[in-house]
C-alpha cells in the first residue's frame, strides 16, 4: 500500500521535472509541488495512523512507555516538518 502510493507520488515528480524542462508557468508548477506535498502528507497519516494502530498499541497494552515516548518524538518532527 505505501509503495504504491510513493509510487504514484515519484511519478507525479517526474511529471513535474518535464513541466520544468518545458518552462512552462510557474503557477501550474505550484500547483503541481502543492499536490505532491499534499500527497506525501497523506502518505504520513496513513504511516502513523497504521503504526499507532499496531506497534503503538501492542507497546500500550504491555506498558512500553519508550514506544510511546518515540511516538511522541516522530510525531513533533512530523509536524515541525509540516
Amino acid at each position: 500500500m505505501y509503495l504504491a502510493h510513493l509510487s504514484r507520488i515519484e511519478g507525479h515528480i517526474r511529471g513535474i521535472k518535464r513541466m520544468l524542462n518545458d518552462k512552462e508557468d510557474c503557477e501550474a508548477l505550484l500547483v503541481q509541488m502543492s499536490a505532491v506535498r499534499a500527497a506525501l502528507n497523506q502518505a504520513i497519516i496513513k504511516l502513523l495512523e497504521g503504526h499507532m494502530e499496531t506497534c503503538v498499541a501492542d507497546c500500550a497494552r504491555r506498558g512500553d512507555m519508550a514506544a510511546l515516548e518515540r511516538l511522541k518524538t516522530a510525531l513533533a518532527l512530523v509536524l515541525k516538518n509540516a
